[in-house]
């Protein structure tokens, strides 16, 4: 079960309902509420650095936590004495912290917003004089025919 999922909300209750009326699988409730306590905990002393890490485990002494690739783990490594010591004052025994690697959770990617370019007509005149200004030469022949090719498609 993953405790910082989008819809946590939802998931969370329907398994803590789930755990609750089962008779089996209801002494496994504290268990969950204390590890969705601890995840809490950890995203709110590191917001940014938490959003995409999760506890793998949390029995004995150290705090295992899950990161989806090494360059994450290398920014939150920098960032466990502050994790564990805010944790402790919190009341959490944890003598160590430790990092996985491995993908639990994708990572999304911003969706980049494709917009068309405009030139103003000033520009497209400023190019169209810049076309018949320039020396008519081998080399300048591309150039003059792009600049010619951009002003005709954009009249």
């Amino acid at each position: 079960m993953r405790f910082n999922s989008p819809n946590q909300r939802q998931t969370a209750v329907g398994a803590t309902d789930f755990l609750r009326y089962n008779d089996r699988l209801a002494a496994l409730l504290p268990a969950v509420q204390r590890m969705a306590q601890l995840q809490q905990d950890c995203a709110r002393v590191l917001p940014s650095a938490f959003s995409y890490c999760e506890i793998l485990s949390f029995e004995g002494a150290p705090l295992v936590l899950s990161t989806p690739n090494a360059s994450v783990a290398a920014k939150l490594k920098q960032q466990l004495p502050k994790l564990q010591e805010a944790l402790i004052q919190k009341g959490w025994q944890i003598d160590g912290i430790r990092l996985k690697v491995q993908m639990m959770k994708a990572m999304s990617v911003p969706v980049v917003e494709r917009r068309e370019l405009v030139i103003p007509d000033v520009g497209v005149a400023s190019f169209d004089r810049l076309s018949d200004a320039l020396e008519p030469t081998k080399q300048n022949a591309p150039l003059i025919a792009a600049l010619k090719n951009l002003v005709k498609h954009r009249r």
